[in-house]
C-alpha cells in the first residue's frame, strides 16, 4: 500500500492509497473549518450547512444526486465535528470519479434554495429535540460547555434552537465563503485508486478555486465548572472532564493509554472497580479526546441517585491509586488494544481515507503506521503515572451531571477529595 500526495497551486491538497484486492473507493472533501470555527451568532451553521449539502446545486437536484449514487450502488453521507467537515461516498473503483463530481458539485454549486432552507431547518430542530431526550447525549454538550465556557470550542455543534431559527440562506453562503477556500479542503482517497486520475479529475474540478485568508480558531482556554440538572429520570447521568492534551502534544499517547487501562474496556479499573465489585453502575467508561490545542480525559457513568456520590467517590480514590499503582501489565494491555483498535481500523477503506485526512489536517504529510506503532510502543509505565498523577490531582476538571442529582456531590467536594 502506498500513500501519495499532491498540492494544486491554490493549495487543494489531494491524498490517495491504493489498496490492492479492494474492489471499491472511499474517498471524500475534508473541510478544515467546524463548531470551533462559528462565531457566536453562527453556532450550529457548520452543522446546517453539512445538512444543505444534499439539497440540490445548480445541476442536479436533491433526488438527482441521492439516484445517481445509489444507481451506482453507492453511499455518500457527511459529518461536522468541532474542527472538521466531511463529505464521503464509498462507491465501486469504476464510479470514484462519479462520486468526486457529485461531492464537487455539492460544494461548489450550492443554491440554497429557500423552501429547502425551511425543511431542513425543521428536520435539524428535530435532532436537537432528540438529542436533549437523550440524556447520555446531551450531558456530554453540557460537560463540554463547562469546560471551555464562552468559546466556540465550548458549543454544541447542532446550535442552540434560537439561532438555528434565524439563519438564512446568506448566513450559509457567509460561511461557505469564508472557510470552503481551495487550501481548506482535502480530498482523501482510498482502496482501489488511481492517485493519477484522482489528481487530474480534482484539478478540473477545483483548479480554479480562489485561495482566501482563512480566520483561525481561537485558542482553547479550559476553565472547568459544574452544570447540574435535575430531572426525574430513571438514571443519574454524570461526566467529569480533566483537561488534557492537543493530538501534537508529547503525551498525546500516555493520555490515550491511561483513560484504555482506566475506563477503556471491562478489564479496566473503572468497570472492574465499579461495575463488577460494586455493581453501582451498568454503563461507565472512559476516554481521551483531542483537539489541534486541548483535550479531555473524559469519565461517564449511568447510576441510581443513591448511588452517584458513592461512584462519584471511588472514581476519585480510582484515579489516584492508578497514580500509585498502576501495572505494566495494564499498561501493556491498553497498549495492545490501542494499537489493535487502530490496525484493525485501517482494514477498512473507509477508515484510512478518514485516518489520510486528519493527518495531512494536523501534520501536512501522512505518518507511515509504523511511526504510529513505534509512538504507542515507547510510551512508558512511568510515563503514564506521571500523567495519571497529574489527571488525579493537578487538571483543572468539569462535571455534567443530570438527572435525580439533587444531592450528588458538588464538584468542589470532589476537587477537595483529589488533593486530600
Amino acid at each position: 500500500m502506498t500513500v501519495q500526495t499532491a498540492t494544486l497551486p491554490n493549495g487543494f491538497r489531494i491524498v490517495t492509497e491504493d489498496m490492492p484486492g479492494l474492489q471499491s473507493v472511499s474517498l471524500g472533501i475534508w473541510v478544515t473549518a467546524g463548531g470551533r470555527h462559528e462565531r457566536p451568532e453562527q453556532n450550529g451553521i457548520a452543522h446546517f450547512l453539512e445538512h444543505m449539502a444534499f439539497k440540490g446545486t445548480k445541476t442536479r437536484s436533491a433526488l438527482r444526486i441521492a439516484e445517481e449514487i445509489e444507481d451506482a450502488g453507492g453511499y455518500i453521507n457527511a459529518y461536522t465535528s468541532r474542527e472538521v467537515t466531511a463529505y464521503y461516498a464509498r462507491m465501486l473503483a469504476p464510479d470514484a470519479g462519479l462520486a468526486l463530481n457529485v461531492i464537487a458539485d455539492i460544494l461548489r454549486n450550492p443554491v440554497f434554495d429557500p423552501a429547502e432552507i425551511e425543511t431542513e431547518r425543521h428536520v435539524i430542530l428535530q435532532e436537537i429535540g432528540q438529542a436533549h431526550d437523550t440524556p447520555d447525549d446531551v450531558v456530554f454538550d453540557w460537560l463540554q460547555e463547562k469546560a471551555y465556557p464562552g468559546q466556540a470550542i465550548g458549543r454544541t455543534i447542532l446550535g442552540e434552537q434560537e439561532r438555528v431559527r434565524a439563519f438564512q440562506r446568506d448566513d450559509l453562503a457567509r460561511f461557505v465563503d469564508e472557510h470552503y477556500g481551495p487550501d481548506q479542503l482535502i480530498l482523501s482517497a482510498a482502496g482501489s485508486v488511481d492517485h493519477d486520475a484522482i489528481v487530474a479529475q480534482a484539478t478540473a474540478l477545483f483548479g480554479d478555486m480562489t485561495p482566501r485568508q482563512a480566520s483561525a480558531a481561537d485558542a482553547a482556554r479550559f476553565a472547568g465548572g459544574e452544570s447540574r440538572r435535575v430531572k426525574d429520570l430513571e438514571q443519574a447521568h454524570w461526566a467529569l472532564a480533566f483537561e488534557g492534551p492537543g493530538y501534537r502534544d508529547p503525551s498525546f499517547y500516555s493520555a490515550q493509554i491511561y483513560s484504555l487501562a482506566l475506563g477503556g474496556g471491562m478489564s479496566s479499573r473503572l468497570f472492574q472497580e465499579i461495575r463488577e465489585k460494586r455493581g453501582l453502575c451498568y454503563t461507565i467508561f472512559a476516554q481521551s479526546g483531542a483537539y489541534a490545542d486541548t483535550g479531555m480525559t473524559t469519565i461517564y457513568a449511568g447510576t441510581s441517585g443513591e448511588e452517584v456520590g458513592d461512584l462519584a467517590h471511588i472514581t476519585i480514590d480510582e484515579m489516584k491509586r492508578a497514580a500509585e499503582d498502576m501495572s505494566q501489565v495494564e499498561i501493556d494491555r491498553a497498549r495492545a488494544q490501542m494499537k489493535a483498535g487502530l490496525l484493525m481500523g485501517l482494514e477498512s477503506s473507509s477508515s484510512r481515507a478518514e485516518r489520510m485526512a486528519r493527518m495531512i489536517q494536523i501534520w501536512g504529510r501522512v505518518p507511515p503506521i509504523e511511526d504510529t506503532v513505534a509512538k504507542i510502543d515507547a510510551v512508558t509505565l512511568d510515563d503514564v503515572r506521571r500523567f495519571a498523577e497529574a489527571q488525579a490531582v493537578k487538571a483543572p476538571a468539569a462535571m455534567a451531571l443530570y438527572g435525580p442529582v439533587a444531592g450528588a456531590p458538588a464538584l468542589s467536594e470532589l476537587e477537595a477529595r483529589r488533593v486530600a
